[in-house]
């Protein structure tokens, strides 16, 4: 899909708004540089500046001060014509509520914005195959989105992110209405993305599973970025709150390296959510043992 990812690099960037006559610091001059293919995973307590992070390198929002490069490029210097084409060529999107249209199958709402775009119909039937099968729904394609477990949704939500093929996804919370064993899966699919196919992943999440599949974390608080380095964070925040990946990630002298087969973890062989041709059959279809219970007696994938 993609030759190489996208690199960002931000430039003691910060955002201030102004509420209830004060001004308050979204973010506060965060400096920062991520390389083409790399997973990186934004971390923090809710109200750190995580969201407003993203938003300043989609060009959704403009910093106070500061710069946002992309390849180079200024975003926060880019007219509306400039920040179209950049979020329609390069960019992806991947939300926490899926954001799928509910009348639409899950092929239809991945061919959506290729047709906004503008592309033939045997380009958008050859990009919708692939993204799908990527993220192993390929014979799950003509199901309406309350047909699908809340792990499938997100999966269709990335095979539309893809379908456009990005070199930049940002993912908001892209696990946050899902259980962790759900989770664990769709972050197994993001590494994939940037390890097989080149694409730059920039996660924000508070979910301490992401620490397990990133190839780097970066913690905000108030607004600041206030470490770096993996290791340094994974030991604070799961010394803070204990998880069922504690013992293994003390164990370990270096970076936390998470093996390649899930299936103790999330009950069924990651093998399902790798690309067609890597391994056991990603285009298959087959749903995940997390996901095969009845939605309604799962409130994690409500």
């Amino acid at each position: 899909m993609v030759s190489e990812g996208a690199a960002v690099e931000l430039r003691s960037v910060s955002r201030k708004f102004r509420t209830g006559g004060e001004d308050v610091w979204a973010v506060r001059e965060v400096s920062l540089s991520v390389r083409p293919g790399e997973f990186l995973a934004l971390v923090g307590r809710s109200g750190s500046g995580k969201t407003t992070l993203l938003n300043l390198i989609a060009g959704l929002d403009r910093p106070t001060g500061g710069e946002v490069l992309i390849d180079g490029a200024r975003v926060d210097q880019m007219n509306d014509r400039e920040l179209d084409r950049l979020r329609r060529h390069t960019l992806g999107f991947i939300f926490q509520s899926f954001g799928l249209l509910p009348l639409l199958s899950a092929r239809e709402n991945v061919e959506l914005p290729l047709r906004i775009a503008g592309l033939g119909h045997r380009e958008r039937q050859k990009r919708v195959d692939e993204a799908l099968a990527f993220v192993g729904l390929g014979k799950r394609a003509d199901h309406r989105p309350y047909e699908l477990s809340g792990g499938e949704q997100q999966r269709v939500a990335i095979a539309r992110a893809l379908a456009a093929r990005p070199r930049l996804i940002l993912a908001d919370e892209p696990t946050g209405e899902l259980d962790s064993a759900t989770a664990t899966a769709v972050f197994g699919l993001l590494r994939d993305l940037a390890r097989v196919e080149g694409i730059t992943i920039i996660a924000c999440t508070h979910d301490r599973l992401v620490m397990e599949m990133a190839g780097r974390v970066e913690e905000l608080a108030d607004g600041r970025l206030v470490t770096s380095g993996r290791r340094e964070v994974l030991e604070r925040t799961l010394a803070r709150a204990p998880s069922p990946f504690a013992s293994r990630v003390h164990r370990e002298t270096g970076p936390a390296q998470p093996a390649e087969g899930l299936s103790s973890l999330i009950g069924a062989d990651y093998a399902q959510f790798r690309r067609p041709g890597t391994g056991a059959a990603a285009g298959s279809g087959g749903r995940d043992e997390a996901e095969r219970e009845p939605k309604g007696n799962d409130p994690g994938n409500s």
